[in-house]
This record gives C-alpha cells, sequence and structure tokens, in this order.
C-alpha cells in the first residue's frame, strides 16, 4: 500500500462546491490539501462510462502532473424512474451553449423527464446520490472508496445551500433537502462518528477508515 506520509494531496477538482466540501472533510486530519485549479492545472475529459473511470481520470491526471497523491470523486444523481439517469452524465445536464453550468437549469430538465414519465408520486421519484473518491499516485496505482444515500426528488427546488441538484433531494428520513442543510448537517459525520449521511461523506469516511485509521 503507497503512503501517505507527507500529507499534501492534491484535490484533483475545479468545482468550487467539491473543493469545499473536501476542505471540510478533510481538516480534521491536518492534511495539506491544494486543488487542481491551484496548480494550474487543465480539467481532463471525462471519457468513462462509470463513477470508478472518471474519478480515476481527474485523480490520476493530477497525480502524474504533480508528482504527490491526488483524491478525486465523480458523483452524479441517479433517478430509478429515468433509468439510472442522468447518473455519470449529472454534470452535462446542467452544460450551457456557452460551455458554463446551470444547475437550475439542470434540475428542471430531470423534474420535466420526470413528468414525462408519470412520475408525480413521491413513491415514483426515489432515486439517489452516488459519490465515487478516487485515491491515485504518480506510478498509476488507485483506490476506491463508494458512498450513497438514498431519497427522494422533490419540486419546486428548496434551499440555497449546498450545490448542483441538492435543493431537490430529499434524503430519506430527513424533512430538509440537501439545499436546505448547513455543510455540517449533510456531511453528519466526523471523526469518532458512526455515520455519514452525504454521499461524499460516506465515500469519504470510508477512505478516512481505510487510509488515516479513523473510525
Amino acid at each position: 500500500m503507497h503512503s501517505l506520509n507527507g500529507q499534501k494531496i492534491v484535490v484533483a477538482s475545479h468545482n468550487e462546491g467539491k473543493l469545499r466540501e473536501f476542505a471540510d472533510l478533510m481538516a480534521p486530519f491536518g492534511f495539506e490539501a491544494k486543488s487542481a485549479k491551484e496548480f494550474d492545472l487543465p480539467e481532463p475529459d471525462e471519457t468513462g462510462t462509470t463513477f470508478e473511470d472518471n474519478a480515476y481520470i481527474k485523480a490520476f491526471a493530477a497525480a502524474q502532473a504533480t508528482g504527490l497523491p491526488a483524491l478525486s470523486d465523480d458523483s452524479g444523481l441517479c433517478v430509478d424512474a429515468l433509468d439510472g439517469a442522468p447518473g455519470v452524465y449529472t454534470a452535462n445536464w446542467a452544460e450551457t451553449p456557452d460551455g458554463s453550468r446551470d444547475f437550475g437549469m439542470a434540475m428542471q430538465r430531470t423534474e420535466v423527464a420526470l413528468q414525462d414519465v408519470g412520475a408525480v408520486d413521491p413513491a415514483q421519484r426515489k432515486g439517489r446520490f452516488v459519490a465515487v473518491i478516487c485515491l491515485a499516485f504518480p506510478d498509476g496505482a488507485a483506490e476506491y472508496f463508494r458512498g450513497e444515500v438514498e431519497g427522494t426528488l422533490v419540486w419546486p427546488p428548496r434551499g440555497e445551500l449546498g450545490f448542483g441538484y441538492d435543493p431537490v433531494f430529499l434524503p430519506n428520513g430527513f424533512e430538509k433537502t440537501f439545499g436546505e442543510m448547513s455543510a455540517a448537517e449533510k456531511h453528519g459525520w466526523k471523526p469518532g462518528q458512526p455515520e455519514a449521511l452525504s454521499h461524499r461523506a460516506r465515500a469519504f469516511q470510508k477512505f478516512a477508515q481505510a487510509r488515516l485509521g479513523s473510525a
């Protein structure tokens, strides 16, 4: 197993929301985490067909370019009534003609797709957020940690916190959408606590347990 001694890790993302979440999750462990953006690294094309594929593409590109271990995740919303869509193409559903991303538009697109298949009752609007974290090293070695959280798609969007599709995702057992939760509520886990809430926090918890010795 490759060592993480030195405690320097590149977070292979240019997504400000993801970077904030990773910073929150890594803070208790004293890691010096720098983003791919800080290294002026280009964003590689995500050509994979699975979350694991795309997480590896990003993490390995950053590790190879910097000579440091790199951590990346690929995540998405998988809606049962849409046969798992948007899935690995979750970010693509937010793309605009000018190359930017509009997640308000993406949430609207998801809602239109649900209406088109007649998914109007909560029981018909089940889905999950999935996150796969990849820890990659400059020699190409990699480890994967997967987290999922089940929930229901609501409409209209609720809350202005979080990012992406958070305002339309109501996790099972809660009355707040991810868009209405603070970062602490959404993560729902710190070292020494038994359970994480968000998909990214659950994946990170597995990484922490395997690599950082935290239960």
